[in-house]
């Protein structure tokens, strides 16, 4: 294979790694929305994305030129630091010295900088704020460590019977000075975060004693820098034992089981690995009484062996695989994955899918049988509620239900029309007769009436199911061994004119193109995600706004597709790393996403304790204006007359309209940046001599937090779910005053 087509395979890769990189920015924005939130009412975190409405389209444009052009580490085919180890250990994980290729990516990003004036002046903007982040000094710093270590990381933990685990770094030392640089580091950091490092030369540790520390504080990491390795533990005694191995040019590590197959996932070439000993790891964990461990051993996963997973290049292209193995043929729970064979089921998906997950399991009459047997182990009696639940449907779980369907199962998620889910979920069926007089004995019992339609010799059944204030419509069908269900009859319809036609998604030549390397057509399940749409339709609940502006970029990424496979005694997962692999999604989501939402919930917290306040004074005017009134019965009348009249005791004109509407009256919640409000007074006699406002989150998505305040003026708060009824002014002051 020639220089340059390594490259553009190491680029394709690092495209991954520049998604992170993605998301790390957006967390950095959303945090600096989050610090103005709590001095700035209402603030938007996303309001930057509208000042510089081509921003996500620019860093498209840097990361597709990060990677083009930045080369990262060549693959390791071996480890020199892996039979250095101990042979107690039983967590590795070994990653490449990514110093280089982060290096490039900041010139890159630098040089955009330059050269684009609207990325730098969001960047400017970013970075203006005094506690914002200092990414381009922190990447530069990592730059300047990594020149001192050699091509490989290693991070593992070791585990004795009756001994706290221990956990040990590894690496080469390329050049001296190493130890220097971290001093330097040490002292920088000094000023800003509690001393976390300590570091020594061999002479050091000859003499170096341990620090006190009460049990309650963290252990010091500490770093032991020699001419040939850098090393670090958390305390001076493995930091002894492992620098005496490296005396002793020890290599038992590598001759253990679990050393061995860690030394097998470099064969062909790999960047990434990682693997856990489960094997050692459950044999030091007590499980407790002898019935605890009879249950577990009979899900199965008590049989547990070693979990690997691996990056690397296959057939010239980026992969991930992960596997789970076990000591022997795999049984109970763990076996419910059945061995590979073909997804029929895909051919009724939609090829617009956002998400569609298929997966071949073993007879569900079988799994329920291994529920029963693992439910009744500790309670005989568990599932007495099942048979009860069966004698009032009128039907037998077992016998006329689980034992007509077959296996193999795929659920469908198109995204959302308007504010309607569009969603199938496709079934193996054995008897599909049979299991249509269930459905229909299942429909009356629950005193509901189907309508059947028939299209093109296909008999279509749809029923209605009450969803809040609305009533969905359900749709099915029996097809070609297949029960297709779906969220309405043409949805079930669209999918089998799918499934006739050959254009559905298993069909179609993105699906086929985005398959892991070497993947056959047999599978014991898969998940298929367009990211981009993804991100669309999973953004829509931190920002509609973001969600907007994300829907309109171009999709360029490749979908992400993860394939498992059954094995006799193994469950491996493949997943190929095009444009957005499944890796980095999930590091964009758990980075990005999470900030996102906390800064809009920051904001809409602050709007509503504004809010609070700004009630509380206009009753403490009200109350002066309309002596006869006392306080204002509802937010209505703190607000402007919805005809423009004059101010009056219905209509004060103390708050805007954007609370204070006509319709805000007693006994009504009142929304505003994604709080609830609503005023209650007590009155006697015509006159209000207290009242409550109280504010709490629309949905859980919105805030996490209700406060409330009372005359005395103190804003109060209570964490956990939204209110469904207002509180009493005498709840209220139980709840906590804000500091």
């Amino acid at each position: 294979m020639g220089h340059g087509q390594s490259l553009r395979r190491q680029r394709l890769g690092f495209f991954c790694h520049g998604m992170a990189v993605m998301a790390m920015i957006f967390s950095l924005t959303s945090a600096a929305a989050s610090q103005a939130a709590a001095t700035a009412p209402a603030a938007n975190p996303f309001d930057d994305l509208k000042k510089y409405p081509g921003l996500l389209t620019e860093l498209g444009q840097l990361l597709k030129k990060v990677r083009a052009e930045v080369e990262l580490p060549a693959p390791r085919a071996q480890s020199r630091l892996l039979p250095l180890l101990p042979e107690s250990t039983v967590f590795y994980a070994a990653f490449p010295n990514y110093g280089e290729a982060s290096h490039q990516a900041l010139g890159i990003f630098q040089q955009e900088t330059k050269e684009n004036a609207e990325l730098r002046a969001w960047w400017q903007h970013l970075q203006s704020s005094a506690d914002a982040p200092k990414l381009e000094d922190t990447l530069e710093k990592f730059y300047q460590l990594s020149q001192y270590l050699g091509d490989e990381i290693v991070v593992a933990g070791a585990t004795e019977p009756k001994k706290d685990p221990s956990f040990l770094l590894l690496a080469e030392v390329r050049k001296p000075g190493l130890k220097d640089f971290l001093l330097q580091m040490e002292k920088e950091l000094a000023p800003k975060s509690p001393a976390s490092v300590r570091v020594l030369d061999l002479q050091e540790l000859a003499t170096a004693k341990d620090v006190d520390r009460s049990p309650h504080t963290p252990g010091q990491l500490v770093i032991l820098v020699r001419p040939d390795f850098v090393v670090g533990a958390l305390d001076l005694a493995g930091l002894r034992s492992l620098n005496a191995r490296l005396d002793a040019s020890s290599h038992e590590f590598a001759a253990t089981p679990f050393g061995q197959r860690l030394a097998q996932a470099y064969e062909g070439g790999t960047s990434v690995v990682a693997g856990a000993d489960l094997q050692t790891i459950l044999q030091q964990i007590p499980l407790g009484s002898d019935q605890n461990q009879k249950l577990f051993q009979r899900t199965g996963f008590a049989d547990m062996k070693y979990l690997v997973w691996e990056h690397k290049n296959v057939a010239s292209q980026e992969m991930s695989e992960m596997e789970l193995s076990f000591t022997g043929p795999r049984h109970g729970i763990a076996a419910w994955l059945a061995a590979p064979g073909p997804l029929g089921s895909l051919d009724f998906v939609s090829p617009k899918a956002v998400m569609a997950a298929s997966i071949r399991l073993k007879s569900p009459a079988e799994m329920l049988d291994d529920i029963i047997d693992i439910a009744t182990v500790s309670n005989p009696k568990a599932l007495m509620q099942l048979a009860m639940m069966e004698q009032g449907l009128k039907i037998s779980l077992r016998k006329d239900l689980l034992s007509y369907l077959g296996g193999e199962i795929t659920i469908e998620s198109d995204g959302l029309v308007e504010t309607e889910p569009v969603w199938r979920a496709i079934l193996q069926v054995n008897n599909p007769g049979r299991l249509q007089a269930t459905l229909a004995t299942l429909l009356a019992t629950a005193n509901i009436s189907a309508l059947m339609t028939e299209r093109d010799g296909v008999a279509y059944h749809t029923f209605p199911v009450p969803s809040g204030n609305k009533t969905r419509e359900i749709g099915y069908a029996f097809v070609d061994g297949y029960l297709v269900i779906g969220s309405g009859l043409e949805t079930v319809a669209e999918a089998v004119r799918l499934h006739r036609s050959g254009e559905s998604l298993a069909k179609s030549q993105k699906f086929q193109a985005s398959l892991p390397p070497a993947s056959s057509a047999e599978v014991s399940g898969l998940l298929y995600e367009d990211p981009v749409a993804f991100a669309v339709l999973t953004m829509r609940q931190a920002s509609p706004e973001m969600s907007a502006l994300l829907s309109q970029l171009p999709a360029e990424a490749s979908p992400t597709v993860v394939s498992g496979y059954g094995e006799e005694s193994a469950i491996r997962e493949v997943s190929r790393s095009g444009g957005i692999d499944a890796g980095a999604v999930l590091v964009a989501a758990a980075i990005a996403i999470p900030n996102l939402l906390r800064a809009r919930m920051a904001a809409n917290e602050s709007s509503a304790l504004a809010t609070i306040r700004t009630a509380n004074t206009a009753q403490i005017i009200y109350a002066r204006t309309y002596p006869q009134k006392g306080f204002a019965r509802d937010l209505a009348s703190l607000g402007p007359a919805p005809t423009g009249s004059a101010r009056s005791a219905d209509h004060a004109s103390l708050i805007d309209s954007t609370l204070g509407y006509a319709d805000c009256t007693a006994g009504s919640w009142c929304t505003k940046s994604g709080y609830q409000f609503r005023i209650t007074a007590n009155c006697g006699l015509g006159r209000c001599q207290s009242y409550v406002v109280v504010a709490t989150p629309a949905s859980t998505n919105t805030g996490t937090r209700s406060f409330c305040s009372t005359s005395d003026g103190i804003v109060r708060y209570r964490s956990g779910l939204p209110l469904t009824a207002p509180v009493t002014v005498a709840e209220c002051k139980t709840w906590l005053p804000l500091p």
